[in-house]
């Protein structure tokens, strides 16, 4: 769970069920005191050599809770388009697709987006939890922009001691703008002394999409930065942390098809 994204009564309501004291503390102060807790728990299984066990149970944790949202949404999703204006049909229609393919289409269209979204969120997030157990004083870190006005800020996924790792779950966009983005955000993470590092665990596609890509590998170059992708990021994933993120997501994967099958 990010809790950064709580507002603050959910948060004051999150830390209370950990046994946090909420009374008359910042939202701020809630997230580091969240994050004392989370240290400490990970600092005692170290210590008595369960750190695997307690990491594949949050991870674990964490996909029951993206699987219940994700499914939460595709179904109030699929009762709003029964009221849906479906006049559009008619152009459908006359390229070929029946009323019947239009409303699967329609339906996959927008459910799709949910998954992906939430596909992307869960990935980062568990590569983040691999790192967080690695390295417990690291974490999600604001920077001033300062190769510009807008954004203010650049968001770093994980500082890992001076290493500044973006996590992607996958990115296919083909916008050239934003080339000219990540430009300036390595730029400027590179002027607070950090190493900016991308790690991008499915690659593009399509072939505009992928030179996009090619060019943003260049740019972390010139910036002393790295850049892994596919296996690479995986692999960087479990040499940076220790733990080997894609076996244990196999094993969650493999647990929901035997459930799925009756087993």
């Amino acid at each position: 769970m990010k809790v950064e994204r709580l507002k603050k009564k959910e948060l004051d309501a999150y830390c209370e069920s950990l046994g946090i004291e909420v009374k008359k503390k910042k939202k701020q102060e809630l997230i580091e005191a969240v994050y004392e807790h989370e240290r400490s728990i990970i600092d005692e299984a170290i210590a008595s050599g369960t750190c695997l066990e307690l990491l594949k149970t949050k991870v674990g944790a964490l996909a029951d809770e993206y699987a219940a949202n994700l499914n939460e949404k595709i179904v109030a999703r699929k009762e709003e388009m029964k009221g849906d204006d479906n006049s559009h049909y008619l152009i459908y229609r006359v390229l070929g697709i029946s009323n019947e393919e239009g409303v699967l289409i329609d339906e996959y269209q927008n459910t799709g987006r949910f998954l992906y979204k939430y596909a992307g969120s869960f990935l980062e997030e568990a590569a983040s939890m691999c790192m967080f157990f690695a390295n417990s004083k690291g974490g999600k870190v604001l920077v001033e922009n300062t190769q510009g006005k807008k954004p203010k800020t650049f968001e770093i996924d994980f500082l890992n001691e001076n290493d500044a790792v973006e996590l992607k779950w996958r990115d296919a966009t083909t916008d050239g703008d934003h080339i000219t983005k990540e430009h300036t955000r390595v730029k400027a993470i590179q002027d607070h002394g950090y190493k900016p590092i991308r790690v991008m665990f499915y690659y593009p596609q399509r072939e505009q999409a992928i030179k996009i890509q090619e060019t943003l590998k260049t740019i972390y170059a010139g910036v002393s930065g790295e850049y892994y992708a596919g296996e690479d990021a995986w692999d960087y994933l479990q040499n940076v942390s220790g733990y080997d993120l894609k076996q244990i997501l196999t094993e969650i994967a493999e647990r929901r098809d035997r459930e799925d099958n009756g087993e």
